[in-house]
């Protein structure tokens, strides 16, 4: 190669477009670290047997399917037959559901987790899809049909809630009332407080981030001013909302997630079977242990590396404030008071199913080898969306109540400058980079 060609070559480098730069960090980006070491991951996940537990880690598929073959041959055969339709179509329903439960278990892929036994999260996995199509069901029916479809499930239910304002006197202590001066706050007080202290620790070993929770945390109760014109339930006082909810239940619960999470960090992992252990004290600790983690993960979500990781975590943030929402939302417009084992239950499954998610979100963020997005998150995804297709549709009345000026200029504000900040970090802030490279190059070359 002559000099002249050398020199060519030299000055197109150097005249090259911001674009090729963002090409070449995409493809310097590519074979750098990620943030965690998922070859050394992808050996040490699968569940340890040293011969003597063959029986706990074996899908039993036959057995399962003697035993629930069993089942349909004793009503078949041996059951009296009950004339009541409705009794009959529950139970049909209900023995559908169970079969189909019971083949995901046996018969689907494991998953991420493998604690305490694999089957669990396969189940998880299944259930998704059935309350999935339970709710995809819903969405095909009227707002009174659907109230009178929870009524089959409990007779209680299809009763309009009682309003219940938090707001009202914001004083914590009364002077006119000397008997009971404390009667406004112990109002407030219910078994809600504890929910969101242990709801939170328990969404901060899902999400793993101190930030991502805090941002989580402080942003819902700006939805909750924000849209406390449409539901009752978001009107609380101030001190209830920054003090009680942001500072000590969601913010306690923040910390001690947080401190879970560094001490299963730095616990050290190595299982052994449980035959192989000496001491029957021992074997006792390695029957609990088997409901801890396998291993554990620290999430390192680094929203600034990439675009696609920045707008990700935006993503994944909309979703667990629409997850939020959506559980006020949905026993406003289905008449399902907040105790309820329905509330309750769709609680724990977001809890089970958002850890999964969230653990093959993390993966498909950082693993380059996994292409593929998560089974867990598709389903639980739809979910999500269709949860609240079924609110839009059941009250469009109520969601499309008009915001306060001063709210929309507040998410205006936000959303400008989400958008500015996108825009600087991810464009202006390279091109930036690439003029003091190409100025470097261009005062090295006339030297």
């Amino acid at each position: 190669m002559t000099n002249n060609n050398v020199e060519n070559q030299t000055i197109q480098r150097s005249m090259s477009s911001p674009s090729n730069e963002r090409s070449k960090a995409n493809e310097t980006s590519a074979t750098t670290p990620t943030a965690y070491d998922w070859e050394s991951d992808k050996r040490r996940s699968k569940p340890f047997d040293d011969g003597t537990m063959s029986f706990f880690w074996r899908a039993h598929t036959i057995t399962c399917l003697v035993i629930a073959m069993s089942y349909l041959f004793y009503v078949a055969i041996l059951e009296q037959p009950s004339e009541d339709s409705s009794y009959n179509t529950k139970r049909g329903l209900l023995a559908c559901a169970g079969f189909f439960l019971v083949f995901g278990m046996t018969q689907t892929p494991d998953g991420v987790f493998v604690r305490p036994h694999p089957a669990l999260w396969r189940l998880v996995l299944c259930f998704s899809v059935l309350y999935e199509i339970i709710l995809i069901y819903i969405l095909f029916q009227t707002v009174d049909d659907a109230r009178q479809l929870l009524k089959n499930i409990d007779p209680t239910l299809g009763i309009p809630l009682p309003d219940k304002d938090y707001g009202g006197s914001c004083r914590i202590y009364d002077w006119e009332h000397p008997e009971d001066p404390f009667h406004y706050f112990k109002d407030k007080m219910d078994f809600f407080v504890l929910s969101h202290f242990f709801g939170w620790w328990l969404k901060t070993l899902i999400v793993r981030d101190y930030w991502l929770c805090m941002v989580t945390s402080i942003g819902f109760e700006i939805l909750e001013y924000s849209l406390e014109h449409q539901l009752p339930n978001f009107s609380e006082c101030w001190w209830d909302h920054w003090i009680l909810d942001a500072l000590i239940c969601n913010g306690g619960g923040i910390y001690l997630g947080m401190k879970t999470c560094e001490y299963l960090k730095m616990k050290p992992y190595n299982w052994r079977g449980m035959w192989t252990i000496p001491t029957v004290r021992g074997k006792m600790m390695r029957v609990f242990g088997q409901f801890t983690p396998h291993d554990w993960l620290e999430f390192d979500w680094r929203p600034t590396a990439s675009l696609k990781r920045w707008l990700a975590l935006l993503l994944i943030t909309c979703f667990l404030f629409l997850v939020e929402l959506g559980t006020f939302y949905l026993k406003f417009i289905l008449w399902i008071p907040p105790p309820h084992f329905l509330c309750l239950s769709r609680l724990l499954f977001f809890l089970l199913a958002g850890g999964v998610s969230m653990r093959e979100m993390f993966e498909y963020l950082d693993n380059r080898a996994c292409k593929r997005f998560g089974r867990q998150s598709w389903v639980i995804t739809a979910i999500i969306i269709t949860e609240v297709l079924i609110v839009l549709k059941f009250d469009w009345q109520t969601v499309t109540k008009p915001l306060p000026f001063h709210i929309v200029l507040v998410w205006t504000t936000i959303a400008i400058a989400l958008v500015l900040w996108t825009i600087y970090q991810f464009w202006f802030k390279r091109f930036i980079l690439w003029g003091q490279r190409k100025t470097i190059q261009d005062t090295k070359k006339h030297k």
